[in-house]
């Protein structure tokens, strides 16, 4: 996925009222940006750090200016708009660059699904294949070398484990896709420190058959590419 119009650099004051950022620009304004992330953002909005941003042509819009990647002063790359995680994949599918997911013709998304009113990012069918469910959760939190989800507790989350959980049961394919969004991340776990229900839920999803795969996005100020497969990796104790 290429940015276009090219991305502008800038660098970050602070990230405030969680959909707003200051950021300074190399001529030296001061602009307030949207930031397209509800989490915390822990390690993802350090003051000092760069940021890149787009700029909508809406003039409907207040804040033009959106929040898309920090580059860390210690050199990673983190994608903080949240919105990309589901582009991302949409066009991993498309192009056939998961081969798990290879093998699928017809791709839909936001399909109404279950008993709790959730809909499903992605609904794969093809000839003589299961259908198949993917729920996308971008990961940006690094903590000790370690990748998790989330990085603050999610109701949201956890009832789409639930609602994962009853489409396994069913005999149909379910898998959880975590888009890691983060360069220094090289593998996955549920953050149990962070929101224990999420973790155990997951546990017990995984228990009744669903599937948890990991790719990481290769990430420039020119452009996303989710490519790499790394490892997702239990934290739960035997």
């Amino acid at each position: 996925m290429e940015f276009i119009p090219p991305l502008q650099p800038a660098i970050l004051v602070k990230r405030y009222k969680r959909f707003l950022a200051d950021i300074v620009t190399p001529e030296g304004q001061l602009i307030t940006i949207h930031c397209a992330n509800t989490g915390a953002m822990t390690g993802c909005a350090t003051e000092g750090d760069k940021v890149w941003y787009s700029t909508s042509d809406n003039p409907k819009r207040k804040y033009p200016h959106s929040w898309e990647l920090t580059q860390t002063q210690t050199g990673d790359w983190i994608v903080v708009n949240t919105l990309r995680a589901n582009e991302l994949v949409a066009e991993a599918l498309t192009k056939k660059i998961i081969p798990e997911l290879s093998e699928y013709k017809f791709v839909q998304r936001e399909i109404k699904y279950g008993d709790e009113n959730s809909r499903i990012d992605f609904l794969l069918t093809g000839d003589k294949l299961p259908a198949c469910y993917i729920e996308v959760k971008s990961v940006t939190l690094l903590q000790n070398g370690q990748g998790y989800f989330p990085d603050a507790i999610t109701q949201r989350g956890q009832k789409h484990l639930r609602e994962l959980t009853i489409i396994a049961k069913e005999g149909k394919k379910a898998i959880l896709l975590f888009a890691v969004m983060h360069s220094g991340i090289q593998q996955v776990s549920a953050a149990a420190h962070i929101d224990k229900q999420y973790a155990s839920l997951l546990q017990q999803a995984i228990e009744c058959g669903v599937e948890v795969i990991c790719y990481q996005a290769d990430i420039s100020e020119k452009e996303l590419l989710l490519a790499k497969k790394i490892d997702f990796v239990s934290m739960i104790k035997e």
